[in-house]
């Protein structure tokens, strides 16, 4: 997923996918909607996306550089910006891909150029536009979602708690260490506060993770298979924990032949290792390898690494992550005085379904609210965060379900409903989008780059309009455009989202043209599989549009 942004090694990215800048090309946009090989870990992966995308999607050979077109002079009529952008389209490079542009002035509305911008496109992570504009309209962006701790009765005068303790959550994707100083427990001290504030000194039962808010599986519609073991592809958990990943270290053993040590980061025994990872002489080659069946919490690891190398570091997913939060926080509990003398466990919404519990029988001895809804959009859209989209789309279908909604409707299947009501709203005719999911991990999202135009139109006379457009990334100076667009007249200028799976590209935004002209666009290319990122060709097209000189309408 457009991932960047988390903490520690893997997560210090400004990338699409979370891997680290330092071993991905500045400009490279998605390892979590890049095709990965399920068996290999992370050396192998960077050799098969060399052979993929070409050297220049890796840092290991120079970027991919904006084409000759850049370096002209800026257009100075808009009959002249048009044949550019005709030109630069018509590269004979291009000719089995298929573009999609369509560029409007913000303020008239007029159309400035466009192509191919009526047919649909997979968007990749442009899906985050819709969901976060979703979020936006029906919670608005002071909203806070709520992690509720419940149980039977208040505690005795004692401060004992008869019974299990109940974390219920609603999809707060803030219990992270990333978030909280690298520290887990940190993150989880305002759940633990309120249960101190409530006088709870001691638990009889069990520390219960319920997480049966959210309903339906805990993978997005359309997701491949092989994303799934990727943490670009974590399981959605209406109680999440750590972005439901865990960072694995790899580092060599005392010795030549003794096998390699590991380490998870935070601790947790929730994790176990199959390894078969052997430390080698000086100088050898590393070659670490990881294999994650799906729905295990077992991870299988392969390779060597000399007796004087260097760590290797990968994030990792989790099943049943509401499971490790329950452990988490049982641990977080007696670290802070509390006793607790059951274990820790999980439900589902399967789970309720057979044994069903009336929370509003049930005592709320306290509560935890989420940053606002505005701050949680820019934790999407900057770093392009999957999870966390799919966490709002969930939220947000459930606070839609009525006691007319079908009973097995899906928490994902009433967003996607939602969704579709908000684009009607919004202007935006039906057959113009079909979304499975929130995060545009799913290949089978499909949209127009003229309905994310219109979208970003009504999004910019939106109230929740500054929201919305401070969440987006900026050139050559945040989030996934960090490392895009640097030395020319779109740095610093250009607003927008990326979006990137295998054969895809696309971003959508604003930018500002010479003459002080705001403009609206989306960019989307599928089907390339040229031997340099394509990325390169959508910042020429934007570094015209910034140097343009001349009036966007005549």
């Amino acid at each position: 997923m457009e991932f960047g942004g988390q903490g520690g090694k893997n997560r210090a990215l400004t990338s699409d996918c979370g891997l680290p800048l330092a071993e991905l090309a500045p400009n490279l946009m998605g390892m979590n909607q890049l095709k990965c090989p399920v068996f290999t870990g992370f050396e192998r992966r960077l050799a098969a996306l060399i052979c993929v995308f070409g050297a220049a999607a890796l840092v290991f050979s120079a970027p991919a550089q904006p084409q000759k077109t850049a370096e002209l002079k800026p257009p100075a009529t808009l009959a002249e910006l048009r044949q550019r952008l005709t030109d630069h389209l018509a590269q004979p490079r291009f000719a089995a891909a298929l573009w999609g542009v369509k560029i409007v002035a913000l303020e008239s509305g007029a159309t400035v150029f466009e192509h191919n911008a009526g047919k649909l496109f997979t968007p990749a992570s442009n899906s985050k536009l819709y969901t976060v504009a979703l979020a936006l309209d029906r919670l608005g962006g002071d909203y806070r979602i709520r992690t509720s701790l419940y149980a039977a009765a208040r505690p005795d005068s004692s401060g004992t708690l008869a019974g299990d303790l109940v974390v219920y959550g609603r999809g707060d994707p803030g219990f992270n260490e990333r978030l909280n100083g690298g520290d887990i427990y940190r993150a989880l001290d305002p759940l633990v506060n309120a249960l101190t504030n409530a006088g709870v000194k001691r638990i009889t039962g069990d520390v219960v993770a319920d997480e049966s808010y959210f309903r339906g599986p805990p993978f997005g519609a359309g997701w491949m298979w092989d994303d799934m073991e990727y943490y670009y592809g974590a399981e959605i958990s209406a109680l999440t924990i750590n972005d439901n990943t865990l960072r694995l270290r790899v580092q060599p053993g005392p010795a030549v032949g003794a096998p390699c040590r590991l380490s998870l980061q935070p601790a947790t025994a929730w994790l176990t290792f199959s390894n078969r990872a052997v430390t080698v002489a000086k100088g050898a080659a590393r070659s670490i390898h990881l294999y994650h069946p799906l729905c295990e919490n077992l991870i299988f690891v392969s390779g060597q690494m000399p007796v004087d190398g260097t760590n290797y570091t990968d994030e990792v997913t989790v099943h049943n992550p509401a499971g490790l939060f329950a452990g988490f926080f049982r641990e977080a509990l007696i670290r802070r005085g509390i006793a607790v003398a059951g274990r820790a466990r999980s439900v589902n919404w399967l789970d309720r379904e057979a044994r069903p519990v009336d929370y509003g029988r049930q005592v709320e001895l306290g509560a935890v609210a989420s940053r606002p809804m505005r701050e949680l959009a820019r934790e999407v859209q900057k770093p392009s965060q999957n999870l966390y989209t799919d966490l709002l789309l969930a939220h947000v279908g459930e606070q839609s379900r009525t006691a007319n909604t079908a009973a097995r409707a899906t928490s994902e299947d009433l967003g996607i409903r939602e969704l579709n009501r908000f684009l009607g709203q919004a202007g935006i005719p039906a057959g113009q989008t079909l979304f499975e999911e929130g995060s545009g991990l799913s290949r089978d999202n499909l949209t127009t780059p003229g309905a994310t135009v219109t979208l970003l139109q009504f999004m910019h006379r939106h109230p929740e309009s500054q929201a919305y457009l401070d969440a987006l990334p900026i050139a050559g100076v945040d989030g996934t455009l960090r490392n895009r667009m640097k030395g020319t007249p779109a740095a610093g200028n250009v607003r927008a989202k990326t979006g990137s799976l295998r054969w895809t590209s696309s971003i959508s935004g604003h930018v500002t043209t010479a003459a002080g002209e705001r403009l609206l666009f989306s960019i989307m290319v599928n089907r390339y599989a040229g031997a340099t990122s394509v990325r390169a060709d959508q910042d020429v097209i934007l570094a015209m549009l910034a140097g343009f000189t001349g009036r966007a309408t005549e």
